[in-house]
């Protein structure tokens, strides 16, 4: 046994009968102990200050317990069970400090402890200096407003598709949380777009400095009413999209099969530009459609091009938002598409042609 377990050994041993203010005297003793030695320490030493400390703390008061957690937060080996007690302590003065700066609590810790414990701890939480995505899932989806702003506005935190689909639905009405997830570099683009259609004036001017290249689409949307965002087809995300599938179409080889598998596999541009080369519309039409609530205008063009009912449900399922659609409503999309007629809907593609026409003739 080395010296520092013998001591500590012995301290244990002293608890047995002792007051509490012993006890706390004891951990403050102990914690200086280990504190002072840590950076030395093995995985047997920090195993024994481990079962020590889960002694000491079983029935001490809370102003003792905060100091600990304070004084053991920040180091990079503390002993991982005590972290995970002190991390659900249910006051969040003991939990606050090793759940933003603990390093020995690991993401599926921190999961669990978002899922169960107080707003106040997925707070704390949302300030971590790195954010996973299964940790943002839960806070944005738990969490009040303050923490989804918190995890937000967290330069560390990362994001899943369907995270950034809740942060665009909460963002409506609130121009704070809208400008926050917009300027995220990382936003999936028709997220983005997504986004702009229900921001407010002031957030989409604010958005157009944040994300230079997307000005063109912003300064559009300024000008225009809300639904309608103009998509900037010579952007950098559109650029290798139509070189790849303008080279399909010149060889003659873009099929529906092409455009099922573009949406399958979730590549947004190459299935709008693939849907614009065949129905004759721009991109930026195609984009609106693909973004906007209703499957309607999606149907419409999958109809007037002749696509069947399997590419047409890959196409509306292939954003974020809408691959959560419930089974009933793509059972009415499904209705709907299969009663209209493609003579209607090639006739709707055409206004829709003539309109851009003349549009840019300036008629």
């Amino acid at each position: 046994m080395t010296a520092h377990n013998a001591i500590i050994q012995e301290l244990e041993d002293a608890l047995a009968h002792g007051s509490a203010e012993r006890r706390n005297k004891t951990l403050r003793r102990v914690t200086d102990l280990f504190i002072f030695g840590s950076t030395h320490f093995s995985k047997e030493h920090v195993t024994v200050f481990d079962n020590v400390f889960n002694h000491l703390i079983a029935d001490i008061e809370s102003s003792a317990r905060v100091t600990l957690a304070q004084r053991l937060a920040t180091v990079a080996n503390a002993p991982p069970d005590v972290i995970r007690t002190l991390a659900f302590d249910d006051e969040i003065e003991v939990a606050g400090p090793v759940l933003t700066r603990s390093e020995q609590l690991d993401n599926v810790t921190l999961v669990e402890n978002a899922k169960t414990k107080s707003q106040q701890h997925l707070l704390a939480i949302s300030h971590r200096r790195t954010l996973a995505e299964t940790v943002t899932d839960v806070l944005v989806e738990r969490g009040n407003r303050d923490v989804a702003l918190s995890a937000v506005q967290n330069a560390g935190a990362k994001f899943s598709e369907a995270g950034y689909v809740r942060l665009v639905r909460r963002s409506e009405g609130d121009d704070e949380m809208a400008h926050a997830v917009g300027a995220r570099p990382e936003i999936p683009r028709p997220l983005f777009v997504k986004l702009l259609t229900s921001a407010s004036n002031a957030v989409r001017v604010a958005l157009e400095a944040t994300h230079p290249g997307h000005a063109r689409e912003v300064r559009k949307a300024v000008a225009e009413v809300a639904g309608a965002i103009q998509a900037n087809t010579a952007s950098r995300d559109y650029a290798t999209a139509q070189v790849v599938v303008e080279s399909m179409q010149a060889a003659g080889r873009l099929t529906e099969s092409d455009v099922e598998r573009f949406a399958r596999a979730g590549k947004f541009e190459e299935t709008a530009v693939a849907l614009a080369i065949l129905c004759g519309l721009p991109v930026d039409t195609i984009e609106r459609a693909l973004v906007q609530e209703g499957a309607e205008a999606i149907l419409i063009i999958a109809k007037s091009i002749g696509l069947s009912w399997a590419t047409a449900k890959a196409i509306l399922l292939l954003t974020g938002e809408k691959r959560e659609m419930p089974e009933y409503i793509l059972e009415q999309s499904r209705t709907v598409f299969t009663k209209l007629r493609r003579e209607t809907a090639i006739q709707v593609v055409q206004f829709q042609q003539k309109r851009q026409t003349a549009k840019l003739s300036g008629g």
